[in-house]
């Protein structure tokens, strides 16, 4: 698919849809090479109906930073005064978070993740980009030190990734993109 048509497809789709076509598009998009992730991307899901949607965005996520293929930082989350922290997915119950993600949708919640983000921030890296197969395609993906999750990336454009989070014991993938940041 060509580039422009890919975008305006994706932006279609980003409101919300139906994870079959929102994966549609992941198919029919080029893998996308380690060497191509050096940066901070900023992040955002797609409604699909997963039980991840809005989830992370409802605690403040700015998305990923990949320094190479040894150093990413899968969660990156906006800090007060404009800053970005890495926060340590070690300390993301995940699992937990999947059971109860309608309950996680209040401000008592994300007050609390605001008091504890700092005993939860670091500044080494939790992950690594390798490729991986995923869907019948060899792209690059980001791999997870801790957690039973890696995110395979196909390419929108030079700047947007179309991703879709495995998560071990989830039905179905939850879908994102990554748009390069600009600064």
């Amino acid at each position: 698919m060509a580039a422009e048509s890919a975008g305006e497809r994706l932006r279609e789709l980003e409101p919300g849809a139906r994870p079959e076509d929102v994966l549609e598009l992941f198919d029919s998009l080029p893998p996308v090479r380690v060497e191509e992730l050096p940066g901070t991307w900023r992040g955002n899901g797609i409604n699909t109906g997963n039980p991840f949607d809005g989830l992370l965005e409802r605690f403040g996520w700015y998305g990923k930073r990949f320094g190479g293929p040894d150093d990413a930082h899968p969660l990156l989350f906006a800090a007060g005064g404009g800053r970005v922290v890495s926060i340590n997915p070690a300390f993301m119950p995940v699992g937990l978070m999947l059971g109860i993600a309608d309950r996680l949708d209040n401000r008592a919640v994300a007050k609390l993740f605001r008091v504890l983000m700092p005993l939860m921030t670091t500044s080494e890296p939790r992950a690594r980009l390798r490729m991986v197969e995923y869907r019948g395609v060899s792209s690059a993906a980001m791999v997870y030190d801790a957690l039973p999750i890696h995110d395979p990336f196909r390419k929108v454009d030079d700047d947007t990734l179309l991703c879709a989070m495995d998560l071990r014991g989830m039905d179905a993938p939850f879908l994102f993109v990554l748009r390069r940041d600009a600064a």
